[in-house]
């Protein structure tokens, strides 16, 4: 028998909070993340700005060895899985640890480690390394050290589905807690890439905006003059169980998890199809699975990131799916006041759906100044608005057509 999948904790390392609730009340006040790059010498780039996280102690997350021994996204995740178990007063000791599971999502791994020690090797001569350096570069021992850290021994799976990551991570954790794989995992999605080689790839992509005059304004999802993506960093995590397993130890639960679909696009390395038939085709098989019509969907948090093609391919189709409903959904993106936090963002992008669901608030769209005839749904221009939000979608799409869809909703026994 299929079993039902709760949310009962979650954790937020983010470019506008650390700590869930600053997380989301910065982002439901429209506070913005977006600046200059601080973490190494940009000033050579055409893209020289960027949504850091700022701030962030370590220490008060994981040991002092441990953050020796980690690369940043692994410290924001280890930190934002903290968090998420603490909020889900899971008393590990009572729990088996062999029905205890994590899945993390992370698109590009220790990739500044990488750049670093090149580097280092370049300026001067030596090879010698640190016994850390592999496993700091590792996207998979993030997972690792959460479990080695809380005597994880479930399933332990690393994804790497590029801006869709964190989402399927999530996905594929209520996949194995409906088929009785487990009775909790911890999904996880956690990203830091602000190094040269990363924002020159970008660039080269044509991907990232220029507006490096006036940042905090440079992500302006659905807006007539958006021009680019902002690359974020952060960490999101999420506890989730078995229905069953949560009521019997008394567990407060945040929300539902109804329906979750990944298809591929079978269309380009960094654009999504124009005709949009992937992302449809995701979001329609999320709504079959979760068994939900269309105007059922009270918020679509959008994967919008600010691109010209993807915001505009989302919206269309958003309107396929949707029909005449599309216009009556809220529709915001986080990624104006994050920037975009790659594998990341479908995790703590999920949260802000669970919050607008418990809180009844669904977070705005920030720097939506000029509308776009071509995307012309209700971004929730800058202003968070209060709403009632009982059912909520979560869109993550990828480079290389990796398209993922969350369905959570208001939990009712």
């Amino acid at each position: 028998m299929k079993q039902r999948v709760v949310i009962t904790g979650m954790g937020a390392v983010t470019p506008v909070g650390i700590g869930l609730e600053e997380y989301w009340e910065n982002l439901k006040n429209g506070k913005c993340g977006v600046g200059m790059i601080t973490r190494f010498d940009a000033s050579g780039l055409p893209c020289r700005i960027g949504a850091e996280v700022k701030g962030f102690m370590p220490d008060n997350f994981i040991p002092k060895k441990l953050v020796r021994e980690t690369d940043s996204f692994m410290r924001f995740g280890l930190a934002a899985i903290r968090m998420a178990l603490e909020q889900s007063s899971l008393d590990l000791e009572k729990e088996d640890p062999f029905r205890i599971g994590i899945i993390l999502g992370t698109a590009f791994g220790g990739i500044p480690a990488i750049t670093d020690a090149q580097d280092k090797i370049s300026r001067t001569g030596s090879v010698r390394m640190s016994p850390h350096f592999i496993p700091r570069i590792l996207g998979n021992i993030a997972a690792t050290h959460a479990a080695i850290t809380y005597g994880f021994k479930g399933p332990a799976i690393t994804v790497s589905t590029a801006c869709a990551s964190g989402g399927d991570a999530a996905g594929l954790a209520s996949m194995f807690l409906e088929q009785g794989e487990a009775d909790v995992i911890i999904a996880v999605g956690a990203e830091s890439l602000f190094c040269a080689v990363v924002m020159g790839g970008l660039y080269a992509a044509r991907a990232v905006s220029v507006h490096n005059d006036e940042p905090e304004k440079a992500s302006r999802p659905f807006d007539l003059r958006r021009d680019g993506l902002v690359l974020g960093e952060g960490a999101g995590a999420v506890v989730m169980e078995t229905l069953d397993h949560a009521a019997k130890r008394g567990a407060f639960i945040q929300a539902e998890v109804l329906g979750y679909a990944n298809l591929g696009e079978g269309y380009h390395t960094t654009a999504p199809a124009p005709d949009g038939l992937g992302e449809i085709r995701c979001m329609r098989k999320a709504l079959e699975k979760a068994q939900v019509a269309p105007e059922e969907i009270d918020y679509i948090n959008a994967h919008g990131t600010s691109t010209p093609l993807g915001d505009r391919v989302e919206t269309m189709s958003i309107k396929s799916v949707f029909g005449s409903h599309a216009g009556m959904i809220p529709v915001s993106s986080c990624k104006g006041a994050t920037g975009h936090l790659v594998g990341a963002g479908g995790i703590t992008e999920l949260i802000a759906c669970v919050k607008a669901i418990r809180e009844g608030i669904v977070p705005p769209t920030i720097n939506y100044e000029e509308p776009d005839p071509e995307c012309d749904l209700d971004y929730v221009p800058n202003q968070a608005r209060k709403a009632a939000v009982r059912t909520a979608l979560s869109n993550s799409f990828g480079f290389g057509g990796q398209n993922a869809c969350l369905i959570v909703r208001q939990f009712s026994s």
